[in-house]
Parts: C-alpha cells; sequence; structure tokens
C-alpha cells in the first residue's frame, strides 16, 4: 500500500489561508490593478446586500487590502469592464476572463429555469421575455422598477416578483442581459453585447474545456481540495463531472492524493497539484482581521470546521430569543487562528461603531497584546466603514 503525503494541520492551514490573501498584512492600494489581481487570486467574490457595517464583498476585499475602498471596485465593474456579475453559489463580482466559461450555465438554465419557475409565477412570464428584451434593446439599461409591472410596491423578494422582473431575471440567468451598475445596490441591466468586452463574448470554449478550467482553477484556488469542493467551488459543473476529472487527471500525473490533517488530528483525503506537498507554508502575519461572515475562506463552513476548528453559522433568519450570539455577528481571525467573533455595528446617526460583544473561541486567553491589537482591528474597522469612533458595551468582552 503506497502511503499519501501528509500535510500536517498548520501547513494546510496556512497553505489555504495563503491562497486566500489571508496570510500576508494587508497592505497595497486595493485599487485598479493591484484590487483586480485580488479578485482574480480568489476566482470570484460574494455580493450580500446586508450592510451592517459595511456590505460582504467591501469587507472581503478590505481584509486583504485596507486601503480599498468600495469605489474601487464600482470601477473595476463599471468603466473598466474587468468584472462582471453572476451566479457561483451566490450572487457573485468574478474577473471577465471567466466569461467565457459560464455560458455552460446560460444554456442549462434556458429550460430549467422556465420550469422551474412556472411552480411560483405560472406562464405569465414567458410571454415578457421578448418584450423586456426588445425594450433595454431600444430604451437601454434598465432596473425591474422601470419596466411597466415595476411600478407598484413589493416585498422584493423572488416569491413577490411581478411577471416582467421575472423575466427580467430570466435573461440575466440565461446571458442575454448582463449587470451594467448598480444603484443603490439594484442591477440594472443592458444587452450583454453592450456590456461584456467582444473578447470574451468572443471567445469559444468547449464542454470539455469548461469542466477542465473549473477544476484546475478551482484546486489553485483551494489549494486542496475532494472533488465535491472542486465541484462546488463556482458550482459550474456537477460533482461526478468533477470525480471524472480528479480520476484522469491522478491517473496521467497531473494530480497527486494527499492526507490533510484536520484540527483534530483526523486525515481527509484530497486532491492537490503536483509540488504541493513540498510546498513550505508561509509564515502568518499576526494582525488580527474581522471578516465578512461571507469570506472565501469561511464560506465552506464544514471544510473552515475541519481545518481551524471554528463552527460558525449566520442568524439572521434565527428568532432573536434563540440567537446564541447575534443578527450577524463577524469572525475575528488572528494570524492562522479563528480566534472568536465579534458583535458589531454601525449607528450612522451617532456616527459611531457599537460593540456589543466579543466571544474568544475555547482555549484563546485574552491577555492584553490580543486584546490591543483587537482594538485596533476595531478601529480600523470603524474608519473603513466611516465613522468617527467606537463605542463598546459593558462587559463587551466576554472571555
Amino acid at each position: 500500500m503506497v502511503s499519501r503525503p501528509l500535510i500536517p494541520n498548520q501547513n494546510a492551514r496556512r497553505i489555504f489561508l495563503g491562497r486566500h490573501g489571508l496570510i500576508n498584512a494587508p497592505s497595497g492600494p486595493g485599487k485598479g490593478a493591484d484590487l483586480d489581481a485580488v479578485i482574480g487570486n480568489l476566482g470570484f467574490v460574494q455580493l450580500d446586500s446586508v450592510n451592517t457595517v459595511a456590505r460582504a464583498h467591501d469587507m472581503i476585499l478590505w481584509s486583504r487590502r485596507q486601503q480599498y475602498r468600495p469605489a474601487a471596485l464600482t470601477r473595476l465593474h463599471d468603466r473598466d469592464r474587468r468584472l462582471f456579475e453572476h451566479w457561483t453559489h451566490d450572487a457573485s463580482t468574478i474577473p471577465i476572463e471567466s466569461f467565457p466559461y459560464w455560458r455552460r450555465r446560460f444554456y442549462h438554465n434556458k429550460e430549467r429555469l422556465k420550469a422551474r419557475w412556472e411552480d411560483w409565477q405560472g406562464t405569465e412570464f414567458h410571454a415578457r421575455i421578448d418584450e423586456v428584451l426588445a425594450h433595454i434593446g431600444a430604451e437601454g439599461a434598465c432596473k425591474s422598477g422601470d419596466l411597466a409591472e415595476g411600478t407598484g410596491k413589493s416585498s422584493g423578494g423572488w416569491w413577490d416578483w411581478h411577471p416582467s422582473k421575472a423575466a427580467l431575471e430570466y435573461l440575466w440567468h440565461t446571458g442575454e442581459i448582463s449587470v451594467v451598475r448598480r444603484e443603490s445596490f439594484q442591477k440594472v441591466y443592458d444587452l450583454t453585447e453592450r456590456v461584456i468586452p467582444e473578447p470574451q463574448r468572443q471567445q469559444s470554449v468547449t464542454p470539455e474545456e469548461i469542466i477542465d478550467w473549473a477544476c484546475r482553477t478551482a484546486l489553485e484556488k483551494l489549494g486542496f481540495a475532494t472533488s465535491g469542493e472542486v465541484a462546488a467551488f463556482y458550482a459550474l459543473i456537477t460533482p461526478a463531472e468533477a470525480r471524472d476529472w480528479c480520476a484522469a487527471e491522478l491517473r496521467v500525473g497531473r494530480l497527486v492524493e494527499v492526507d490533510v490533517e484536520g484540527v483534530d488530528g483526523k486525515l481527509r483525503r484530497s486532491f492537490a497539484l503536483p509540488g504541493l506537498p513540498d510546498e513550505a507554508a508561509p509564515e502568518p502575519s499576526s494582525r488580527v482581521r474581522i471578516l465578512s461572515p461571507f469570506d472565501p475562506a469561511l464560506r465552506d463552513r464544514n471544510r473552515a470546521e475541519r481545518l481551524f476548528g471554528f463552527t460558525y453559522r449566520i442568524e439572521i433568519f434565527v428568532p432573536a430569543p434563540k440567537r446564541v450570539y447575534g443578527y450577524y455577528v463577524f469572525p475575528v481571525m488572528e494570524g492562522d487562528r479563528m480566534i472568536g467573533r465579534i458583535d458589531a455595528k454601525a449607528d450612522r446617526a451617532a456616527n459611531i461603531l457599537d460593540v456589543t460583544a466579543f466571544w474568544p473561541e475555547k482555549g484563546v486567553p485574552m491577555g492584553k497584546g490580543r486584546v490591543a491589537r483587537l482594538n485596533a482591528e476595531i478601529e480600523r474597522l470603524a474608519t473603513f466603514a466611516g465613522l468617527s469612533g467606537v463605542r463598546t458595551a459593558q462587559g463587551w468582552l466576554r472571555g
């Protein structure tokens, strides 16, 4: 029996965090080509509207480049066309070079979504598809509220879409239209030919090339992964396709198998690109970082538990009396460890960051040095959010 190379837990954490831009100090301009490279290295950045302190995508980028400001992301997408918006496992902003590989998703969505959406929209939105497309072609970019049926009030949830809104979303999901910009975080759409640069629109890729690209780039960005984790990274391919790709690449020596040690000592067989077992794990910065709940390093909750022993769940939809921590609690990392979580919220009227509580992880002592580093990061977060200071609740430091 041939033994697999072992990647000890500390090395695994550091390799993984290195791939995700969370090992080195968060220095750099955080705009233009530098920001473009950060997003390219991550593969995509999840978009989310919750804004208790700052929106998720802005916090993700700030955690890696603390000079970053949201206008830089807007310029990359709206003016420079270095990014496009679409769906991975959730709504995301994605490097423009990836656009050709999303044609697979567009193709599969054409019939799948038509049938699926009939369950809650009926067939009425079918008749609006050509009308909405013609409207955008003639009138230019529009939001759902610009359409005739969009003038009434609604909850804004998918269950409350009017037929033209459903048609608009269908056209986006199938690639006929693209997001040209956002206004107050609401998507503004235009014809894809007027949004996506010609080189990416014209680039042709085969189904086999899409599978190879999705698997190979996922492994590059994860460092090591099971075939299921490879498939889930972009959510562009099926688990079976990822499994077959990994098996084929392993046979010809373009992949290796490794045992990745979890924080509990258990080993998990994973795939990696050749050379990873001999890769020197980078030394982490001692910086404390407050992360978005949607940070790419924590998106796969099960992986985060295995590598870091960190259990995290968003409690937005949990009734307040049943919440363990709070409505929207931020994970906190120091070096290569998850050290706790913090409940913070911007009080815009008072121009202050309210910190309700910090809960350290079990076994994380809160000595003076660590508390000072945490306070420094809280101050930086307040500055990033455009607030003048910090207000901590009595007894906020729970450890």
